[in-house]
């Protein structure tokens, strides 16, 4: 079981994630009904923001009027609308950064909608005065040249930039040059005691970064990375870092950010299927998410259970992409 808090629940706080049309829509009810169902003492509120309609934007991105939007208002969602002033269509990612400033400013966790509640995730031992983010991640960035800097030296460029102490930073157990050794995270969660000041600064750094990007990073592909590249910039700014033992039931007994639903039946454990299938079986649930193909089809006409064969749990590959190949070649790939 994970580390969780045994002291009375900790004070409320609020879940912020991105909700539009299309898919989003369905990861959203997925994680709404997980929050009802496995965390029924939180006492925060779901905020599900939402882009509007605008000038970045090619249709409207807004979760359409319909059965699904009415089923998250039920499970207690409030939706949040924010405008898009900075990213918008080209790089959906930026909703994250630019829909903090439409929170209220109170302590939040933001979460990606691809994410299932498993646990008591109000039994968290928080500290939102020091902010953290997930370290479920690969060494996607950056991928140093041959002849360019390394990863010390692509980092400090960041690090200077923004006049923060690099050094500090550094996880100093792992070698020079390994991509560990860089604070790296997903930006699949991350938590701060101020949505206003977190979000103001991500948005500072994310733009100076698109816009005027440093010399070192001509060869560096920012897109669709920038929100990961700045998001340690911004923790570590705010005294924040690498998330610690009291932090272990997310991306473990409490959250699993499961990115698309065949990875989640290849590689997670039996009691996040149990529970994902346990959320997904109200009939005002299921309803719903078979409106999804990739819903319909993984949890209900097996599918999910056929990728599940495929892999052994004790012995996965090492690298994602060597799931996702598998999982294509079998004709199984869907989101």
């Amino acid at each position: 079981m994970a580390l969780i808090n045994e002291s009375p629940p900790m004070p409320a706080f609020n879940i912020l994630a991105v909700a539009q049309s299309g898919r989003l829509t369905y990861e959203a009810v997925l994680l709404a009904a997980s929050l009802r169902a496995m965390a029924p003492r939180f006492a925060g509120k779901l905020y599900l923001a939402e882009p509007q309609p605008g000038a970045l934007w090619k249709g409207d991105p807004r979760v359409p009027n319909g059965p699904a939007r009415d089923l998250l208002q039920e499970l207690g969602a409030v939706f949040l609308p924010f405008e898009s002033r900075v990213f918008g269509q080209d790089y959906p990612q930026g909703n994250k950064i630019e829909a903090l400033a439409a929170l209220p400013d109170e302590p939040f966790l933001f979460l990606d909608t691809d994410t299932l509640i498993c646990g008591p995730l109000d039994q968290v031992a928080f500290d939102f005065n020091r902010p953290s983010a997930s370290l479920r991640v690969e060494g996607t960035w950056p991928q140093p040249e041959l002849y360019g800097p390394g990863y010390t030296g692509l980092w400090k460029t960041l690090y200077d930039r923004f006049n923060l102490d690099f050094v500090s930073s550094l996880d100093l157990t792992q070698p020079d040059e390994y991509w560990r050794r860089y604070l790296y995270f997903n930006a699949g969660w991350f938590f701060h005691a101020s949505p206003q000041a977190f979000g103001a600064r991500l948005l500072e750094y994310a733009q100076s970064l698109r816009d005027n990007p440093p010399d070192e990073l001509v060869c560096q592909e920012l897109y669709p990375w920038l929100d990961q590249i700045t998001l340690p910039l911004v923790v570590h700014a705010f005294g924040g870092g690498r998330p610690g033992p009291e932090l272990s039931g997310l991306d473990g007994d409490i959250t699993c950010h499961w990115r698309t639903l065949p990875l989640l039946y290849a590689r997670e454990s039996d009691r996040v299927v149990q529970v994902l299938e346990q959320v997904t079986a109200p009939n005002r649930i299921k309803k719903v998410l078979r409106e999804h193909d990739a819903f319909k089809r993984m949890i209900w006409q097996g599918k999910g259970a056929e990728v599940r064969a495929m892999f052994d749990r004790t012995a996965l590959p090492r690298r994602e992409w060597v799931m996702r190949n598998a999982i294509k070649r079998a004709g199984l790939w869907l989101r």
